[in-house]
């Protein structure tokens, strides 16, 4: 479906080296964050505990935080959670110690408040062990290490190993932008954050084998055309189709973002940024290193004997 056609193609490899030069700015940047501020990880990677507290009233948010600060917590995660009446507490509590110091920390906050007169209700509490961190850590290095790995394979075998190749580099281009931001500005690393990586390398990889796909057509039709121009026409030709796709995933996403409260939050920031930046690394990456690797209509079109014998 199309809701429009651009009859004049875009020269996008025109511009391919200044914005692989932006590309390639971003990328050191997103590093750079990494290497100095490091991940605000959650406690489910580091260890803690995670209490969920409910008032008869509105949660005194502020109130809990700064009753927190002064039992000795540095920077204590208060969020609300469900309901302007729940609260979400997350704390570095990580010892044999835990349940007397989850105590302290209730009775010290249950009566906060207006109008609460300490009816606050201690709904949940759980507990993670820092070996338990380290493993989910792992866990998920290695889940992403299999991503990475099988998008590689499967690309070799459906094109050729160039698009492999300059789809796992756009790929990871797109996830440690997303660390860069996420370490840039110190926004909580969680589980559910690495999911969204996770389907943003999915959702990326989809974009690159569309563009890739094109590109394997227009070299069967396009048989005079250099390879800059074909590879512009295949981008040209799916613009339709990626803002359609792309514009209304993004839209159900920022909903998220906007709507969907503090526990739904990161995880579409992280989907938000990751969208934006596949689409960019679909056309802005991919395609002009699987041009720069020198790839050619022979190897994505083999010919017939016919063929062979009257060339």
């Amino acid at each position: 479906m199309e809701f429009f056609r651009i009859k004049q193609d875009i020269p996008f490899m025109r511009h391919a080296l200044v914005l692989n030069a932006i590309s390639v700015i971003t990328f050191l940047a997103a590093v750079a964050f990494l290497f100095i501020n490091g991940l605000a990880l959650s406690i489910e990677f580091t260890g803690g505990t995670i209490m969920e507290v409910s008032y008869r009233q509105t949660a005194p948010v502020e109130d809990v935080r700064s009753a927190l600060q002064g039992m000795g917590y540095a920077d204590p995660q208060v969020q609300k959670f469900g309901s302007s009446r729940d609260l979400l507490i997350r704390l570095p509590l990580a010892n044999e110690k835990s349940q007397d110091e989850v105590r302290k920390v209730f009775e010290a906050i249950k009566g906060l408040g207006p109008a609460n007169g300490g009816v606050a209700e201690l709904r949940r509490v759980e507990f993670v062990g820092p070996q338990v961190g380290s493993e989910l850590a792992i866990n998920g290095l290695t889940a992403l290490a299999f991503v990475v790995v099988g998008i590689m394979a499967y690309l070799a075998m459906r094109f050729e190993w160039k698009f492999a190749v300059a789809a796992i580099v756009a790929n990871l281009h797109d996830v440690v932008i997303i660390l860069g931001f996420f370490a840039a500005f110190q926004w909580e690393f969680s589980l559910s954050v690495l999911a969204a990586i996770l389907a943003v390398l999915g959702y990326s990889v989809n974009e690159s084998v569309v563009v890739a796909d094109r590109i394997r057509e227009n070299f069967r039709r396009m048989r005079k055309a250099s390879v800059a121009e074909v590879i512009d026409h295949a981008i040209t030709s799916t613009m339709s189709r990626t803002i359609i796709t792309h514009g209304t995933t993004e839209t159900m996403v920022l909903a998220m973002l906007l709507f969907g409260g503090p526990v739904l939050h990161y995880f579409a920031m992280a989907l938000t940024i990751g969208i934006v930046f596949g689409i960019y690394s679909s056309v802005f990456v991919m395609a002009p290193i699987t041009m720069w690797l020198g790839i050619r209509r022979e190897d994505l079109v083999k010919p017939t004997a016919n063929q062979a014998i009257v060339d």
